[in-house]
């Protein structure tokens, strides 16, 4: 797939593509507001949990912290704690929300910003966050390219395997100034009609009459970094000692252990030090506070 190039007639292929999303797709909540903060807190959540799940998730934070301040004023040993519970994937990344909402706050007087340069001054929020949120918030974002974006530009029109051929053709194809209904068209079609595994015809996806892998027949999709598994990984391990000091407040770390695997035993493999260095990472990231109490060392969730 070295060659490739967009249709001739982009218009028609805009036409189709927003004209299928805007006939049906799939209803979340953040997709029924423009407000910025609802939206960041929602891609936030999405980048490593199935979008069914966020829902329930999405509502219960907002309703705990319903505005950009509400979030900065909070305790961030809270905001951890509540990402935990609802296992939203890493936990630094509501270190990285709590952050960011501090310096919105700060810096733009409550105001979140509406340009992706802007917001990416912001902790945690990257070039596709960025234009997430300033896509369906403001309308003003550029192209976003995720993992379902370059799968369909990749079958669609043979865009080879590179970053920079995606953001050229994803950017060569959006409209001008319509950011919100393009980026969320296309990353749908993606979601819905060109997964894992295609459904061209039972989603009645708009592209077919262009795509390269509808007429070749060759489905195959750009190479996507596989996680280590989550069992038994120490990610999985960081994230039970946050729920555990959550739950249950301040621990001595000799208790610790115990409490997060059935086979801790001080002296093994995964004893003592093992615990000490994975609190030690949990420290560096701010997730996590040590101090000495009675000749013992307690754990507990960082404080601001």
């Amino acid at each position: 797939m070295s060659e490739w190039s967009l249709p001739a007639d982009r218009e028609a292929v805009r036409t189709a593509l927003v004209t299928w999303y805007e006939t049906d797709h799939r209803q979340f909540p953040w997709r029924e507001t423009t407000d910025p903060y609802a939206i960041l807190v929602s891609e936030v959540m999405s980048q490593q949990t199935q979008l069914d799940r966020v829902v329930p998730a999405w509502e219960a934070f907002l309703d705990r912290w319903p505005t950009v301040s509400a979030l900065a004023d909070a305790d961030r040993s809270d905001v951890v704690g509540f990402w935990s519970s609802h296992s939203l994937g890493y936990n630094n990344r509501a270190t990285y929300l709590h952050e960011a909402a501090t310096r919105v706050v700060a810096d733009f007087d409550a105001e979140i910003p509406d340009s992706p340069d802007e917001l990416t001054k912001l902790q945690g929020v990257g070039p596709y966050t960025a234009n997430a949120v300033a896509s369906f918030a403001f309308d003003t974002g550029d192209a976003v390219v995720d993992t379902n974006v370059k799968r369909v530009l990749h079958r669609a029109f043979a865009v080879p395997d590179d970053d920079d051929a995606f953001d050229a053709a994803a950017r060569e194809l959006m409209p001008a100034d319509e950011s919100r209904v393009w980026n969320n068209a296309i990353m749908e079609l993606g979601g819905v009609a060109c997964g894992k595994t295609p459904a061209c015809d039972g989603a009645d996806c708009p592209w077919r009459r262009w795509c390269h892998a509808y007429e070749t027949g060759d489905f195959t999709a750009p190479d996507v970094p596989t996680q280590p598994d989550f069992e038994g990984s120490r990610r999985q391990f960081r994230g039970r000692v946050v729920r555990v000091l959550d739950e249950q407040g301040a621990t001595a770390v000799n208790d610790l252990g115990h409490r997060i695997r059935v086979d801790y035993a001080p002296d093994s493999e995964r004893g003592r030090e093992w615990l000490e260095g994975l609190l030690s990472d949990l420290v560096d990231d701010g997730l996590v506070a040590l101090q000495e109490e009675d000749d013992r060392i307690v754990a507990t969730l960082a404080a601001d």
